[in-house]
């Protein structure tokens, strides 16, 4: 009859327990400058660029006007070849958009090799206009308790 160690048994069922890996970082898209020069910003809490031919959920929000925040949920999908990256969100808030009201934004970018960072794209949507990657910074991250 075999005897575990309560260390080894600890240690073999948190090798069976599943994991789910957590990214810190956002992913930031400003669409016709971005929030804070006329424009929005998408803020992708923790959305990291999927493997190629893979597609993943978007969770955030997005900042527009001068205190407009509404919350954005989608997916971001990057091309077989790694060349396109497609995030297509729907966002809400009733003050803003009104009561039962959802939004929707299919952005596009493209890029000439996999290694090379993603240029000038473009939003189809309800905030539509030139889109570009954008660095995340503290203020873009911040998510106020009260806005409109």
């Amino acid at each position: 009859m075999f005897r575990f160690k309560k260390s080894l048994l600890s240690l073999l069922l948190a090798l069976l327990t599943p994991t789910y890996g957590f990214a810190t970082e956002h992913f930031c898209v400003a669409v016709d400058g971005g929030f804070g020069n006329g424009g929005t910003t998408f803020i992708g809490t923790g959305f990291a660029i999927p493997g190629e031919g893979d597609c993943v959920p978007w969770s955030g929000f997005t900042k527009t006007a001068s205190t407009v925040v509404l919350t954005t949920f989608g997916t971001g999908c990057l091309s077989s070849d790694g060349k396109a990256l497609t995030i297509s969100v729907s966002s809400a808030d009733p003050s803003f958009l009104g009561a039962g009201t959802i939004d929707s934004d299919y952005i596009q970018f493209f890029r000439q090799e996999t290694k090379n960072k993603f240029n000038g794209g473009q939003d189809f949507g309800y905030f539509g206009g030139s889109a570009e990657v954008t660095t995340c910074t503290s203020s873009l991250e911040h998510l106020p308790s009260t806005h409109d």
